[in-house]
């Protein structure tokens, strides 16, 4: 029988003709990353194995993107020892402020992540990467010390549920209303330990942004990993962004998958998940009583790319937000940042009395930036939406796309853009 995509990467770095679902394997990587919060517990891991270096200072990207820049002491001692670690290993990809971003969004902006890779994090979101074809999986710190020190990591190989995506959305369905859509259909759970397919005519109308907020979300339907074919859009992408070679995997006729669904794009409307669950979602247009809201967040490593930026500023040029609205945008990236400067983003925002943040992840997992308070509750464009997630236990986050965000904002409720 024949393999998936995912298989047939993971078969080419493990040095084997074939792999089969269920199969233990040892593969090559050819990146490993962590951040602020996951690195410290790798590095001390690596010094519970008294080794002192890594394997490859090129293929390890250390991104300090949680709490940065540092909003206390621990974080700052956190930055600190990572900033060490690099230093004395002389990491080539260590992005310190000024020049970090949120690292899913920073990776394939900085070219290190092509097609065909087989990439580890200590992130859970690092399926971000399969956007452009490549297997990538989040990894617990001391899976990423072992990455770091021998350049392998063990997997089972995953088996597969392919979705067939067809048709050409509405003008205001983005990457965030499939991948919503998608969990409310099959579950939190529904694709437990199981990579995630994308396959069909319906992705030629999908940006490489809309891919990577897909692929990234692919962890809230319990997938190992999300991954797309290797267009003529990713490989565009690829040869802007990287210097790197890429090699194109395509699953065979004859790959099995444990199931198959087929979506229409064409039908699917303006999506949220309400607390507390990614898949507890409604459609917009299915609210029959106003949902008032207190904040909006729109940014992270889901939904602050330069698209994102574009379609929250065409909601909110010559609009105000509501009164009392805390409205927080974050772009992903320096280069974002900078990018929607020079569009003039970043004026619309301030205009419409929203406030604009350094790149961070900061409120996504209730860091900082944007905490809510008891009974608060908050339209994001972040992943997550568990109790506590952006504060107090007593508080509700409803996920959402950058378009969805941004009209709530102005309306001071959960609201599409048709209803302004």
């Amino acid at each position: 029988m024949g393999m998936t995509m995912t298989q047939k990467i993971l078969a080419a770095h493990a040095g084997l003709d074939r792999v089969e679902a269920g199969q233990l394997i040892e593969a090559d990587l050819d990146l490993v990353l962590g951040n602020d919060i996951t690195s410290p517990v790798a590095i001390k891991e690596m010094e519970k194995m008294n080794v002192q270096t890594v394997f490859d200072k090129d293929k390890i990207a250390l991104v300090p993107d949680h709490f940065v820049p540092n909003k206390d002491i621990k974080s700052a001692e956190h930055c600190k020892c990572v900033r060490e670690f690099a230093y004395r290993n002389q990491i080539t990809n260590y992005f310190e402020v000024g020049q970090m971003g949120i690292e899913h969004a920073l990776l394939p902006e900085k070219g290190l992540t092509v097609a065909g890779d087989v990439i580890i994090g200590a992130d859970s979101h690092t399926c971000t990467y399969g956007a452009l074809g490549a297997f990538s999986t989040g990894v617990g710190s001391t899976d990423m010390a072992a990455g770091m020190v021998t350049g392998k990591a063990w997997f089972k190989v995953p088996s597969a549920i392919r979705f067939v995506l067809t048709g050409k959305p509405a003008k205001w369905i983005s990457g965030k209303d499939i991948i919503l859509h998608i969990i409310g259909m099959i579950g939190v759970d529904g694709a437990l330990y199981k990579s995630m397919e994308f396959t069909g005519d319906g992705i030629q109308y999908l940006t490489m942004d809309d891919r990577f907020t897909i692929s990234n979300m692919a962890i809230e339907a319990g997938g190992k990993n999300g991954i797309f074919p290797v267009d003529d859009a990713a490989v565009a992408y690829m040869k802007e962004h990287s210097k790197k070679t890429y090699t194109v995997y395509e699953a065979d006729e004859d790959a099995i998958y444990d199931e198959t669904y087929i979506i229409d794009l064409s039908k699917l409307e303006p999506t949220v998940s309400f607390p507390h669950l990614p898949e507890n979602t409604h459609t917009v247009p299915s609210i029959t009583e106003p949902i008032k809201i207190d904040q909006v967040v729109i940014g992270s490593c889901t939904n602050g790319r330069l698209n994102d930026m574009r379609i929250a500023a065409g909601i909110l040029k010559d609009r105000h937000v509501a009164e009392g609205m805390r409205c927080i945008i974050l772009p992903a990236t320096q280069a974002i940042y900078l990018q929607a400067m020079e569009e003039g983003l970043l004026k619309i925002f301030i205009e419409a009395g929203a406030v604009v943040s350094t790149p961070t992840c900061g409120p996504c997992l209730g860091g900082y930036m944007g905490i809510l308070a008891e009974g608060e509750r908050c339209v994001s464009t972040t992943n997550r939406n568990f109790v506590g997630r952006m504060g107090h236990v007593k508080s509700e986050v409803y996920l959402a796309s950058p378009a969805v965000a941004a009209a709530s904002a102005i309306t001071g409720k959960i609201s599409s853009p048709e209803e302004l």
